[in-house]
């Protein structure tokens, strides 16, 4: 159970789910880690002290990027439907890991062309232009006028080590934990059969 409740911890994980159903996404997520089972809506209204209406509109959030996914039940006394509620731990991660790669990319394009060119800036670093682009400026900063001057691209391209070798140390936290988890899943299945 402290796995469970760990992955919705991490600080990657928060971030996405804040990006795609908002604040309250990390609540629904933990609660429906915590009790490890299918949760209504009106459940988690409760227990997060908010209106039905906005964890509804968090759910559907998550359903639309595939996330959460329902049952519906119809109430035979009072003819509404119920709906239970089930968080995709498995898809989370894959949405992030699709994220963090394209994110690399982004990164390891950007490491090749510092490495290909030279660049050019003003003391108030508006803004670091090859310099091709520097010279059609005629090394002039297009945002404050000022001359621009040769730009050391080597602590630039120290930070863009860093940020992908963090993108990487996180995808693999994330798959490493995934693992385990189905590893475990496995074998409690097998004891099941083994019975």
């Amino acid at each position: 159970m402290v796995r469970k409740r760990y992955f919705v911890k991490l600080p990657l994980v928060q971030e996405f789910l804040k990006n795609v159903g908002g604040d309250a996404a990390v609540g629904v997520t933990d609660h429906y880690e915590k009790k490890g089972r299918q949760v209504t809506d009106e459940e988690l209204a409760k227990k997060m002290k908010l209106k039905v209406t906005e964890i509804r509109t968090v759910l559907n959030r998550l359903h639309y990027r595939g996330i959460a996914c329902y049952k519906k039940t119809k109430n035979k006394k009072n003819g509404w439907y119920n709906y239970t509620w089930e968080i995709k731990k498995k898809r989370i991660v894959e949405l992030i890991i699709e994220e963090q790669r394209e994110s690399i990319e982004k990164l390891e394009q950007k490491q090749v062309f510092g490495k290909n060119y030279d660049f050019f800036s003003c003391k108030k670093n508006c803004s670091v232009i090859p310099f091709e682009i520097a010279a059609e400026y005629q090394f002039r900063c297009p945002e404050c006028g000022e001359t621009m001057n040769s730009f050391d691209y080597n602590k630039r391209l120290k930070d863009i080590n860093g940020q992908i070798e963090i993108m990487k140390k996180d995808v693999g936290q994330l798959q490493k934990m995934t693992c385990q988890e189905n590893k475990g899943r496995k074998t409690q299945k097998l004891g099941q059969v083994l019975k």
